[in-house]
């Protein structure tokens, strides 16, 4: 992923309003990020507790800002992450709403999935693999993942 500036961050978002775009506060470790090894941008406001943000890259070069909301809840079974689909997570999954872009989400239409908590998806994908049989190829499988993160969270802002 591309180093974003603030500024353009907080113009990506296609379903937050004026207001909620300028409360946005930015990860603590902004500066810090490594950009290479990200597939998105993804944390949670410290000062708003159930607002969340994920910038993610589109094909074109260009990016697009997803505000979720945080229900307050975690699922009461072990859920699996639908972006990353990791199956032995180190973090938890929880239900993130997203209202709609334009009239559809002015009349409350909303979106949902579950994404690890504190969006460590790209974390979880570069993880190598387990060997499966003997000769697997594990760096394939690995980069496969991350390819398909990329596609899952893509799809998922296609249809914001």
């Amino acid at each position: 992923m591309l180093p974003l500036a603030p500024a353009a961050i907080r113009a990506s978002f296609v379903n937050a309003s004026r207001k909620e775009r300028s409360d946005l506060t930015l990860p603590a470790d902004f500066d810090a990020l490594d950009w290479e090894r990200l597939d998105f941008l993804g944390w949670r406001d410290p000062k708003l507790e159930r607002r969340a943000y994920v910038i993610v890259p589109g094909l074109e070069g260009e990016f697009t800002g997803i505000l979720f909301r945080h229900p307050g809840s975690t699922p009461r079974t072990r859920a699996q992450c639908s972006w990353c689909n990791d199956t032995t997570l180190p973090n938890d999954v929880v239900l993130y709403n997203a209202k709609r872009s334009g009239a559809a989400g002015k009349n409350g239409n909303t979106l949902s999935t579950l994404v690890c908590e504190d969006f460590q998806c790209s974390l979880n994908a570069r993880r190598p693999p387990k060997a499966w049989y003997e000769d697997f190829d594990r760096e394939a499988a690995r980069l496969r993942q991350v390819e398909e993160l990329q596609l899952r969270a893509a799809a998922f802002v296609a249809q914001v």
